[in-house]
């Protein structure tokens, strides 16, 4: 009987998972990660009732339950480089690198620990095996597909791996926690940035990095406010901009299309919102999940695709996402060292440094994802 370990969150998701695989003969244990010290406003631990959630899911399915605490390697691998994306006025995905350097990392060495054979996670994703590589392709429940937050993992993670949810519907998961008694049945979606939560996202960062005020200009250079700080804003954003009711000016709403860290300058803009659109990017690195793109395990990107032969580099169509739940877009990828240049067919709005660029073949396998380091206007 083959074990394996469920990283177990304390929501729906992760105790359907375990029932599935307890039904399906293997032996399961649970395991919880704590990876948060913060507690709420009221001075409660926030993992506290998740846990709670964990040993009564685990009670009822009839299976071992742990609690590992990686609030150091959370620390280090993920919240230092979120605080430095946003020094560096960039928009970080925490959620990603929290798959690739915990979930997909410490612990799937304490699983392998405790005598996994394989692990399992709630997320809407599905692992296929083909020619001795591993595939990570989207899941039958389109408006759940989680692919986007595990554009980082690599072939020995996706090799221990199991989704059990890849053929579900969100529906149908909530009713097999009703039809089985499950606690967390009706349990709310957890929302908002892993390990935040549902707080106050800029009385939470002010806590660690100290907020400069600067100038709001137009793209024309006038000033028309002030802000509280860089890292609070957003390429697109246009609510909370505090600048509302400026004379002489279009009417409609303010954006912002720009940040200037240099001169700690917001720049906005308002009415036409051509300013946000872009026809390309550059990402800085790139994962592959399956392998580096060629015809023998992805021929689809190629059957399509016109070789540039007058250069080395590898180009090819497919389809990308710039955030989680877009519909696929097509673009034309070449791959530059490390890095891939993206060029979209249709102009793409609010592209953000520091989220990432996923891409697709038409077949729904993901084949990686690299940061956006640099937008082509």
């Amino acid at each position: 009987m083959k074990t394996v370990v469920v990283g177990m969150s304390g929501g729906v998701d992760s105790s359907v998972t375990a029932l599935l695989l307890k039904q399906q003969g293997y032996n399961v244990i649970g395991l919880f990660m704590k990876n948060w010290e913060e507690k709420d406003a009221l001075g409660r631990c926030t993992s506290t009732q998740d846990y709670q959630d964990v040993c009564r899911v685990c009670d009822k399915i009839g299976i071992p339950y742990y609690s590992v605490n990686f609030s150091k390697e959370y620390y280090e691998r993920v919240f230092e480089y979120f605080l430095k994306s946003y020094k560096e006025g960039r928009t970080p995905n925490p959620d990603v690198l929290c798959n690739r350097e915990i979930k997909f990392g410490p612990f799937l060495q304490k699983a392998l620990m405790l005598g996994a054979d394989k692990i399992a996670t709630g997320h809407y994703a599905r692992v296929t095996e083909k020619d001795n590589l591993f595939y990570l392709q989207k899941c039958r429940d389109t408006s759940k597909d989680q692919t986007y937050f595990l554009n980082q993992l690599n072939q020995t993670q996706l090799s221990y791996t199991l989704f059990p949810l890849a053929d579900y519907l969100k529906s149908e998961v909530r009713k097999i926690a009703a039809d089985n008694d499950l606690i967390t049945a009706n349990k709310k979606d957890s929302t908002g940035i892993c390990f935040i939560g549902e707080r106050n996202f800029r009385e939470f960062l002010s806590h660690y990095l100290p907020a400069q005020k600067g100038e709001i200009k137009t793209l024309n250079g006038k000033t028309i406010g002030t802000h509280n700080g860089l890292m609070y804003y957003t390429i697109g954003q246009h609510k909370g901009l505090g600048i509302g009711g400026q004379k002489d000016e279009e009417q409609g709403a303010w954006f912002v299309v720009k940040k200037d860290l240099t001169e700690n300058v917001l720049y906005v803009a308002q009415g036409s919102q051509d300013a946000l659109y872009s026809h390309g990017l550059i990402t800085a690195g790139f994962n592959w999940i399956p392998c580096l793109p060629n015809e023998k395990a992805l021929p689809a990107l190629f059957n399509q695709s016109e070789q540039d032969k007058t250069t080395d580099n590898i180009s090819f169509e497919c389809f990308a996402k710039f955030r989680y739940r877009q519909p696929d877009q097509k673009v034309n990828c070449t791959i530059e060292g490390n890095n891939v240049k993206i060029i979209f067919d249709t102009p793409q709005r609010a592209i953000t440094q520091g989220q990432y660029a996923v891409l697709y073949d038409a077949e729904g396998n993901c084949l990686g994802g690299g940061e956006i380091n640099e937008i082509l206007k």
